[in-house]
């Protein structure tokens, strides 16, 4: 069995579900089709138990899933032991925030226990950059925020957040129960630096053009709430200042947290990473 052919049918085993497989591989579904197909024939036996209510395990699928993650992981502890034999052991990750997310403490936790022996550099990233430098080369995986452009980047969402509009505690709108985009089109939207990603900046105006001051961190965009009355927008159940309210903003898609990386990049380390933030934000 080749590592590749494991990988493919982990995949489908995780996602039950050939279309979504083939997204997550980057690949057509006709030859991860083939090549399941291929692993049923040298195993002996079915592996997936097709119907038009979907894809389930067979029993014979279920031990190779099992078997299947412990020759891939296996591997992957190979490639890091080569790699750290030659020096090269190493993972830099990009996070946009301040990374007291509970889940994100859990992730760090685990990914330490399962790579005790490993450098991991961690570089804080402003607003200005959602992939928070994984397009320019200075982080292997980044830890943030989605909507942005998702060109040549592979994407797997952790949880997804509804947003609230940020206002003065003495704000008037402050003490309604949920407020709409279009409330608030007469108010002064915080901006992002030229040259920021549109889409990103689309998403945290509202999906509007907006005119308003323009920040880079999130402490200067509280700040010019609290000075200049400006509207900001933040994921619900953010700890904000006594002097802050935040009002549940309806119409508005919520605010995806995601891990992404280069597509293509096979690094055993992202791989792990990945694996972990999943778990770790599924817990």
């Amino acid at each position: 069995m080749e590592l590749r052919t494991l990988r493919y049918f982990v995949a489908v085993a995780e996602e039950l579900h050939f279309g979504r497989a083939a997204t997550r591989l980057h690949m057509s579904q006709p030859p991860l089709s083939r090549a399941i197909k291929q692993l049923e024939a040298d195993v002996g036996a079915l592996l997936f138990a097709r119907s038009a209510a979907g894809v389930r395990l067979t029993p014979v699928g279920t031990v190779l899933l099992d078997e299947a993650r412990a020759l891939l992981d296996h591997a992957d502890r190979v490639r890091l032991r080569v790699s750290s034999a030659a020096g090269v052991a190493s993972l830099t990750v990009g996070i946009l925030g301040d990374g007291t997310d509970p889940a994100a403490l859990r992730l760090a936790a685990a990914y330490r226990r399962r790579h005790p022996g490993i450098d991991i550099r961690i570089r804080d990233t402003d607003l200005t950059d959602p992939t928070c430098g994984l397009r320019t080369g200075l982080v292997d995986v980044a830890l943030t925020r989605a909507p942005f452009d998702e060109t040549a980047l592979t994407v797997r969402e952790l949880r997804a957040d509804p947003v609230g509009v940020v206002l003065r505690a003495d704000d008037p709108l402050a003490r309604h129960d949920r407020l709409r985009p279009a409330d608030l089109n007469d108010r002064r939207w915080f901006q992002f630096p030229q040259g920021t990603d549109p889409v990103w900046q689309s998403y945290w105006n509202g999906g509007m053009s907006r005119e308003g001051p323009v920040v880079r961190t999130v402490r200067e965009c509280l700040q010019a709430v609290l000075w200049n009355g400006t509207v900001g927008l933040a994921p619900l159940g953010d700890d904000l200042h006594a002097e802050l309210a935040v009002v549940p903003l309806i119409d508005m898609a919520p605010s995806r947290v995601v891990a992404v990386w280069n597509k293509g990049d096979v690094n055993p380390l992202i791989r792990s990473f990945i694996e972990t933030a999943t778990a770790a934000y599924r817990d």
